[in-house]
């Protein structure tokens, strides 16, 4: 019985602490993100496809934090669905400088490739994905779907 309550109380500690450590691999500051009021305000911006307001705000997160990798992602992320792809590219290649295995900033990139018809690259992000996070992961199946579905424009 001893065992069994011993056992209990790990599996009850490695539950409460999976949590967060799960979701360091989609956003690596998520604690630091909620506390700032420009990321928080661009979430909420993403969330009502106001483009030009993400952007303004993730710009100013990485005005201020220049090593904050989630906002560079979603930075890209808006400027990506604003049709501003450069921007886009250039601000995924400082997210994934900052963190190689962010898998939201690989899969958006992925997609942002296809986007502008270079399935191969997308391809890549794929592989790239399935190394950091499995073929069971959301970023790689959201990717792969995409791939999937992508017809040349």
């Amino acid at each position: 019985m001893v065992k069994l309550k011993s056992l209990v109380a790990a599996l009850t500690v490695f539950v409460a602490f999976s949590g967060p450590v799960l979701a360091a691999d989609t956003e690596s500051t998520p604690v630091k993100n909620t506390e700032n009021r420009d990321f928080v305000a661009g979430k909420k911006a993403i969330e009502a496809k106001d483009w030009n307001r993400a952007i303004e705000n993730f710009s100013r997160v990485v005005a201020v934090d220049n090593k904050n990798a989630d906002a560079y992602s979603l930075l890209a992320f808006s400027q990506r669905w604003a049709g501003r792809m450069d921007e886009a590219f250039a601000n995924y290649d400082k997210a994934l400088t900052l963190d190689p295995k962010h898998r939201g900033a690989n899969n958006y990139l992925g997609i942002a490739y296809l986007k502008v018809n270079d399935l191969p690259r997308a391809q890549a992000q794929l592989t790239k994905l399935e190394g950091i996070c499995s073929k069971q992961c959301d970023e790689y199946q959201s990717l792969a779907k995409a791939i999937a579905e992508y017809k040349p424009k």
